[in-house]
Formats: structure tokens, sequence, C-alpha cells
């Protein structure tokens, strides 16, 4: 017999409140979840895994609408496989590129800190402020004129 879980227990288990639990069910976001004679919900090791998957993909940018998407097609089952598969793979395009957006931005963040440290160890201002190349910034930024600060 597999383990189930009331609520309070998945709640403990995955780190999740259980108003955050009853809000991804709420959106559709849990399929497959059943309820006891009592009325209450069940949930099991399944629901543990599709809990982290879902956490992952709303901290990664997917939106609630495709992550209903994806709920919906994987109730339907194996006739939807290329089509998840397409979807988890548009996100992690998007993911890559934040990824990278956020590499940029650290490697300016490490250029000021460096300016800083310097301007401190020397008393004076560095004639040098740290910069991006234009051309290693993203499309939407190439348009803005970078301010030192």
């Amino acid at each position: 017999m597999p383990t189930t879980y009331r609520i309070g227990e998945l709640a403990a288990l995955t780190g999740r409140s259980i108003d955050a639990i009853r809000w991804y069910e709420a959106q559709g976001l849990i399929p497959g979840v059943q309820r006891d004679d009592g009325g209450r919900r069940v949930y099991d090791e399944l629901h543990v895994g599709w809990l982290e998957l879902m956490d992952r993909l709303r901290r990664t940018g997917m939106s609630i609408a495709e992550m209903r998407r994806y709920t919906v097609l994987v109730k339907q089952g194996r006739s939807s496989l290329a089509e998840r598969q397409e979807l988890l793979r548009a996100h992690r395009a998007r993911v890559e590129d934040t990824i990278a957006d956020w590499k940029r931005a650290l490697k300016l963040i490490d250029g000021k800190i460096d300016f800083y440290g310097e301007w401190m160890s020397s008393g004076h201002r560095p004639q040098k402020t740290p910069s991006i190349q234009s051309a290693a910034l993203p499309e939407r930024l190439r348009k803005r004129p970078l301010k030192s600060a």
C-alpha cells in the first residue's frame, strides 16, 4: 500500500504551507488529489514530486497559465508527451537566457565591488568605472545608455 499524507503532513514534508498547497490545488496545479470518506485531501509520493516540480517551474518564471497547460497535458497521458517536452524545452530556453542575463549582471556587480575596494584601499577614486560592453547586454538594455554610479 502506497504511503499517503494528509495536507499538514505534506506541508511538513515539502516545506510548503498548507495555504500554499491549497492555492496550488485551487489553481488546478496538483492533479489526482483524492479525498477520504471524511472529505479530507489525501496525497501520495507523486504529489511530493509534483509540488517540487511546480515550485521550480514557478521560481524559474513559468507563468501560472503555462503551468496549468502543462498540468492539463500531463492529465492527457502519453498522447501529450511531445507537447509536454516542447513546453519544457521552451521554458528551459527562457531559463538559460535569464541565467545568461544574471551572469552579466553579476559580472557588473563584481566589477563595482572591486572598484569600491580599490577606492577604499587607495583612498582615491579610481579613474575607470566598471562597465559592460554594449554587445554583451541583452537587446532590451542596449537601447538605454548606462549610467555610472
